[in-house]
C-alpha cells in the first residue's frame, strides 16, 4: 500500500492538535510494529508525510523515538524514563517485586502483575521460569478485562458502571472456554467478590489456568491484581489459592505501610 499523500485542510487530520498528532505518531507503535519507517509510521499515524516527518524529528531529538542504522524508528529509552514516574504501575511494581519473587520460588510458575486502564488491564510485572506454561503477556502489554484472572478481579473490585462499560460491546473469544455472555460474566464477577479469588480456566490458551487476587490500597481501593498461571490440565489451582491471597495481603500490606497507614480488611463486595 501506498502511503497516503498531503491532506487536503478539510481533511480527516485537520482538526487535530499538534500534540494529538505527535501521540498518534507514538500510538503507531504496538507490539506488532515494534520498528518502523518515517512512510510505515505516517501511514499508521494518519499523517501527511511531511508532517509526520517533523513530528519524527521532534520526538527523535527529545528522546521519545531513536532511528536505528537501517533508518527504521523505534520508541526511545527516554519514554521508558518517564513511565517510571507513574505512581500506579512502578509504585505498585516496586511493593510488588519482593512478594512476586516469593510466590515464583514457590510455585516455579509464570507469576504477574497487572493494574487497569479503562477496559482494559496493564500488565506491569512478569517473572516466568523456563519450565512454565506458555503465556501470551509480556510486560506492557494488554488485554481485555472478561479474558483474564487479572482481570476479572479488576473488573470485579472496579467502579459499579465498569460491567456496563464491557458489556457494551462484544466480548472478544480467545478460546471455546472465552466467557462471552453478559450473564455469566456477571455471575462470574460475584464469585470472585464473594471469594476474593478469580480462577480463569483456559480463557486466552487451551493450556493455562491464572488464579488472580486483588492488590488494595491504603483505603481498601483494589489498586492491582496479582496472578499465578499455571498449566491447566495439573489441577494445582485449590492448593496454589492460599499462597497467592497472602502474596497479594503482603503487598497490600507494603503499600499501606509507605503511606504509614493500616491496611483496610478485605471486605466481600464493592
Amino acid at each position: 500500500m501506498s502511503p497516503p499523500g498531503p491532506r487536503a485542510p478539510g481533511g480527516p487530520d485537520a482538526g487535530r492538535s499538534v500534540a494529538g498528532r505527535m501521540l498518534a505518531v507514538l500510538d503507531a507503535f504496538d507490539a506488532s510494529h515494534r520498528s518502523l519507517s518515517l512512510t510505515a509510521l505516517a501511514r499508521r499515524a494518519g499523517l501527511p508525510l511531511a508532517t509526520a516527518h517533523r513530528l519524527v524529528a521532534s520526538l527523535t531529538r527529545w528522546g521519545a523515538l531513536e532511528r536505528d542504522a537501517t533508518g527504521a524508528y523505534h520508541i526511545g529509552l527516554r519514554l521508558w524514563e518517564v513511565a517510571t514516574l507513574s505512581p500506579r504501575g512502578v509504585g505498585v511494581r516496586e511493593a510488588a517485586l519482593p512478594f512476586m519473587e516469593d510466590l515464583y520460588e514457590a510455585t516455579h510458575e509464570n507469576v504477574q502483575l497487572a493494574v487497569r486502564d479503562g477496559l482494559e488491564v496493564v500488565y506491569v510485572e512478569l517473572i516466568s521460569g523456563h519450565s512454565a506454561v506458555q503465556v501470551r503477556t509480556r510486560v506492557g502489554s494488554r488485554w481485555p478485562l472478561h479474558a483474564t484472572g487479572v482481570g476479572l478481579v479488576l473488573l470485579a473490585y472496579g467502579p459499579p458502571r465498569l460491567y456496563e462499560r464491557v458489556c457494551s460491546r462484544p466480548l472478544r473469544r480467545y478460546t471455546e472456554l472465552t466467557i462471552q455472555d453478559p450473564h455469566r460474566l456477571r455471575a462470574a464477577l460475584a464469585e470472585v467478590r464473594r471469594t476474593g479469588i478469580a480462577v480463569s480456566d483456559r480463557q486466552i490458551t487451551m493450556d493455562g489456568l491464572s488464579i488472580a487476587a486483588p492488590v488494595r490500597g491504603p483505603r481498601g481501593e483494589v489498586v492491582a491484581s496479582l496472578s499465578v498461571v499455571v498449566p491447566a490440565a495439573e489441577g494445582r489451582a485449590p492448593g496454589l489459592i492460599p499462597a497467592v491471597r497472602v502474596a497479594a495481603h503482603g503487598i497490600s500490606r507494603t503499600l499501606a505501610a509507605a503511606l504509614g497507614q493500616e491496611p483496610v480488611a478485605e471486605a466481600s463486595g464493592r
